[in-house]
């Protein structure tokens, strides 16, 4: 009797212990982007240190971990022992993962092996067998869209684990995508087997942290390893579950790695110019990966200058979007540059991993002159229409234009960054904007919708506003931002906007501009912004006209270039209490889409509106 109470207070006290490990768990980070988390557990068919299946209790353990990939081992298939269960199919259900099984023996009615979880489903599978005396193992390889992943579980056997090696690296011979292998390996770090497969695997976890017993483990035992076959694994966490001591037998284990990227899949979009102005070129682009980025470039194709971002002290990288600004470039001058970017696998505090370095095309663009001709083109109301800008670029198709203007509503509500740099990586594509520098205008859509605030990480504003002036040659252009087309207080907006301060702010810029010596001194005067403040209906909410038509009324331009109505319209000066012509833009279908040709030649300044379908339906010089 006396010894059951005692039997009952260890068995207390152990389970106490246990709970308050479990309580003390520490959080699991999300994995980065561009990563693959891995994971190993052998469940010892679900059935815990208490002697409890439960199927919930695994499944949590995997959930809480998030992995993309899960090795299991000791699983069972509708034996006696399982009362007929599938148990990695339970397990996938509950995981909400596809389920790769590979039986490795019969077993009281049932099957006995191992299996793989994962999020993405399989391309395919391949069981090889492998040596086992006390019972048979086995090799189960699944092949993903981008990788291989492997899972055994081995013999206790030192003689069979010994003769699996070579089994292993036989199977797996001339596979070229990256390849895991994880499992209960059933030794240790520096036992003989260890050491063979170290020939062609790197180990990825930590094998200073054990993983059996539950209870102060005291040998690790579960391995996660990468192939190395010309592929490169940068480790960016890894970890042992020491907490999940009474699930299974075996501590749960992953590590999180990123693979290095095909030189190919590095670009994801090709270098756009921005903000040609001031001696100033902007080139930005985009990446897939992490990666550090610089701009070589020069007056002729051997591009004998580099220019990377250093802010504080430190080179900007391990980013995905970039934004390089070339300085002291001279007027009139033609150069050459490429964009290059080298993945950076891992960064951390001590050490830093790379993978390979993409290089663009060399491209060229030329500086403003001080003086002389120009040509410009601008698109408004696109509203992601790629078939309207096809049809509309084929108007221009010869024209040698120096740069172009996308005047609003162009990006209409950016849900997220994939559709913004789809539509905004067609738009750049469609003009060469490899070669022009495009000014981007933000329209009352551009302000719509979720990535909207973010849209300033992929344009370069003059001046860092969505307002600027500036000069192309001796032609000044003024472009302004009317902000929303309805008041802020509109239900849609949601207590969420506030353009009063900008459009205020705009008349203290408007104020200094029109009375500055750049203004005063250029020869043509060109005003550009998405909603018209003449011209519209008399209905119309219109505080940028209120506030910017008293100084504009007087303002000399030679023209005002606008859209947002989505009606062609042309009123010359004086017919709309205008002080200079107003030429507003079609709209995003392909019977009223327009493009503008803004044009100079000598002292003439002259306008083209075309239609899709190459009519001309203004010609006027300004």
């Amino acid at each position: 009797m006396k010894k059951a109470v005692t039997l009952k207070l260890i068995i207390l006290f152990v389970l106490c212990f246990t709970c308050f490990n479990r309580a003390e768990a520490k959080e699991i980070e999300p994995k980065e982007a561009n990563s693959l988390r891995i994971m190993s557990y052998n469940v010892k068919n679900c059935s815990g240190m208490d002697n409890v299946t439960d199927y919930q209790r695994i499944a949590d353990v995997i959930n809480r971990v998030t992995p993309d990939v899960v090795a299991v081992q000791e699983l069972d298939s509708a034996t006696q022992r399982s009362q007929g269960v599938f148990v990695l199919k339970e397990l996938a259900e509950r995981t909400l993962k596809h389920w790769t099984y590979a039986p490795a023996i019969d077993y009281q009615g049932g099957r006995y092996g191992v299996g793989v979880l994962s999020k993405e489903k399989p391309l395919g599978y391949k069981m090889v067998p492998l040596p086992g005396r006390e019972e048979q193992r086995m090799l189960l390889i699944v092949e993903f869209e981008k990788y291989v992943f492997c899972c055994t579980h081995f013999s206790l056997t030192k003689e069979d684990q010994e003769l699996s090696v070579p089994i292993i690296f036989d199977a797996i011979k001339g596979i070229q995508k990256p390849l895991f292998l994880a499992g209960d390996m059933n030794t240790v770090y520096d036992s003989p087997t260890q050491v063979a497969l170290r020939e062609k695997f790197k180990t990825l976890n930590n094998y200073k942290e054990n993983t059996i017993p539950v209870v102060n483990p005291n040998r690790c035992i579960d391995f996660i390893y990468g192939y190395e076959n010309g592929n490169t694994y940068s480790v960016l966490k890894r970890r042992v579950l020491f907490e999940e001591q009474v699930a299974s037998d075996h501590l749960p284990l992953f590590v999180d790695v990123r693979l290095s990227a095909d030189k190919a899949a590095i670009m994801r979009t090709k270098p756009y110019l921005q903000n040609p102005v001031d001696g100033g070129m902007t080139v930005s682009w985009l990446t897939n990966v992490p990666v550090y980025s610089w701009v070589e470039y020069g007056t002729d194709k051997n591009l004998e200058l580099k220019k990377d971002l250093i802010v504080d002290g430190q080179i900007i990288c391990n980013n995905t979007r970039h934004k390089i600004r070339l300085t002291d470039l001279k007027p009139g001058q033609t150069y050459y540059y490429r964009v290059c970017s080298r993945e950076i696998t891992l960064y951390e505090a001590y050490k830093k991993e790379f993978g390979d370095t993409a290089y663009s095309e060399t491209y060229s663009f030329t500086m403003p002159g001080k003086e002389g001709d120009f040509k410009a083109v601008i698109f408004n109301d696109l509203h992601k229409k790629n078939d309207v800008l096809d049809l509309l670029a084929k108007q221009i198709k010869g024209v040698d234009y120096d740069f172009v203007i996308f005047n609003g509503d162009c990006i209409d509500d950016p849900k997220n960054e994939k559709q913004a740099v789809y539509y905004l990586s067609y738009m750049n594509e469609t003009v060469g904007a490899e070669r022009k520098p495009v000014f981007y205008i933000r329209g009352n859509h551009e302000i719509r919708n979720a990535y909207s605030i973010q849209l300033r990480d992929l344009f370069d504003y003059v001046g860092d506003k969505t307002y600027s002036a500036f000069n192309w040659q001796d032609t000044r252009f003024v472009i302004l931002d009317c902000g929303e087309d309805k008041p802020d207080s509109t239900w849609v907006y949601y207590n969420l906007n506030n353009f009063e301060q900008l459009r205020l702010d705009q008349v203290g810029f408007l104020k200094n501009e029109l009375n500055s010596k750049a203004f005063k001194s250029a020869k043509k005067k060109v005003l550009v912004h998405h909603i018209p403040t003449y011209g519209m209906p008399s209905k119309s909410y219109l505080p940028c006209a209120e506030l910017w038509n008293p100084l504009l009324s007087k303002a000399p331009f030679n023209v005002c270039l606008n859209g947002h109505t989505h009606r062609y319209a042309y009123h010359p000066k004086g017919s709309v209490g205008n002080n200079y012509p107003v030429v507003i833009g079609g709209g995003n279908r392909v019977e009223t889409a327009t493009v503008m040709l803004l044009e100079r030649q000598g002292n003439t300044l002259s306008l083209k509106v075309m239609n899709t379908k190459g009519e001309k339906i203004l010609d006027i010089v300004l």
